[in-house]
């Protein structure tokens, strides 16, 4: 009796845990069957050390849910009989993981194929939603779009038959999308609603079995675990984004990683840590290839870093040199970023009120505000906009335009 390689294998590849893959197994299992699964930490590590050759029934289903494959290509030996496999019922029962429920037709009936020209349709759908969420930040629409959106995608996957590159790329998508409206609920300061998208997301990241796709999942785990302030459990997650297999191969994923960390670090009371992981991220972001990456991860610019770096500058109390983050990171921002732009300038605001310069202060932060356009649902940029006011009324200036802008400012958060 010997470790089971394979499934060690597959699960680094996807960054997950044995904590983790039971989580994904019994969110599989309640979608397959109605009620919430059993599985444990200790029935992965069964499943992984070897005590557990021929997993069965709920175990073996969960399995081929989260990796989408028959429990033989993970290193198990398959079940004693394919009867059940044979049953054109349980051929047809599928999971949606958007929704929780599972769909099954009593009878065969004949699917329609879906091609690339399908997956390429829905990813049309994706970017111009990707671009909205640039713009206008973390709306309800664009939550209840991405939610729609994907149960539109994992429908059409119910419904037809595909190659495994489709298939795989259509899952992968639909991670994507439902990552995009929990991004909408983050920006809205709405993290638990952000985390049941994530639940979704994870498990249809397994079913694409694509390392990209589940490091986007954890990027946003770890920003809900941020916003909640468990620091201690972001940077658990940011640990999984260092060590995924994506992150290995590609230095931009490792930078991006290493950022998450170093500013849980600093939140954790860690200054030394912090700034060795924060040098990692530079030194990984300086080795990052100049081609033009996927979609998602396009974000993450040298703006984009600094304006992070500027975070973990704050986390450690040193407001100057947070602000000169902020600066650079404003001066390179893409103009179609506007979001970004009026998140970062609120930012700023606060780095300037933090150093007791209250009327610099008011000004850039009535600019921030300006940036928003009226359908923004950016509740992050109007909280950070909330925090510069009181650290000005904390200073008790009394000058006429710090006293008009905190009153002019009341009406914005």
């Amino acid at each position: 009796m010997g470790a089971n390689v394979i499934l060690k294998r597959r699960m680094d590849e996807l960054g997950l845990t044995q904590e983790e893959l039971a989580r994904q197994m019994n969110v599989a299992l309640e979608a397959l069957g109605g009620r919430p699964g059993d599985v444990s930490a200790r029935t992965v590590r069964n499943l992984l050390n070897g005590s557990t050759r021929r997993p069965i029934g709920r175990t073996c289903a969960a399995l081929e849910a989260v990796f989408g494959c028959p429990v033989s290509a993970l290193g198990f030996e398959p079940p004693r009989t394919a009867a059940q496999a044979e049953d054109p019922v349980h051929r047809r029962t599928f999971l949606v993981a958007a929704t929780g429920t599972a769909v099954a037709a009593a009878t065969p009936a004949r699917r329609l194929r879906l091609g690339q020209s399908d997956a390429d349709r829905f990813h049309l759908e994706y970017a111009d939603l990707l671009g909205d969420d640039s713009r206008v930040g973390g709306t309800r629409r664009i939550e209840n779009r991405g939610v729609e959106l994907a149960s539109r995608i994992q429908s059409s996957l119910a419904d037809g038959a595909a190659s495994d590159r489709v298939r795989r790329q259509m899952y992968r998508l639909a991670s994507d999308v439902t990552c995009l409206a929990a991004f909408a609920a983050i920006d809205a300061s709405a993290p638990q609603r952000a985390r049941a998208h994530l639940d979704k997301a994870l498990t249809l990241a397994g079913l694409a079995r694509d390392s990209e796709t589940m490091y986007r999942v954890w990027d946003h785990l770890m920003l809900t675990s941020s916003q909640r302030e468990n620091h201690a459990e972001a940077a658990a997650g940011a640990e999984v984004m260092k060590r995924s297999s994506v992150a290995r191969r590609d230095p931009l994923y490792a930078s991006l990683g290493h950022l998450r960390h170093a500013n849980a670090l600093a939140r954790l009371h860690q200054p030394t840590e912090s700034l060795r992981v924060l040098n990692l991220a530079g030194k990984a972001f300086g080795r990052a290839r100049d081609e033009q990456p996927s979609a998602w991860i396009a974000f993450y610019s040298r703006a984009e870093f600094d304006a992070l770096s500027s975070y973990v500058w704050t986390a450690l109390g040193d407001h100057e040199r947070a602000e000169f983050c902020l600066h650079r990171a404003l001066a390179a921002i893409p103009g179609g970023m506007i979001r970004n732009q009026g998140l970062y300038t609120a930012h700023l605001s606060l780095s300037q009120a933090r150093q007791g310069e209250a009327e610099l202060a008011c000004a850039t932060g009535r600019r921030a505000y300006e940036m928003l356009l009226p359908v923004s649902g950016s509740q992050r940029t109007t909280n950070t906009l909330a925090r510069t006011r009181q650290v000005i009324e904390a200073a008790d200036t009394k000058a006429p335009e710090v006293v008009r802008w905190i009153e002019e400012s009341r009406r914005w958060t």
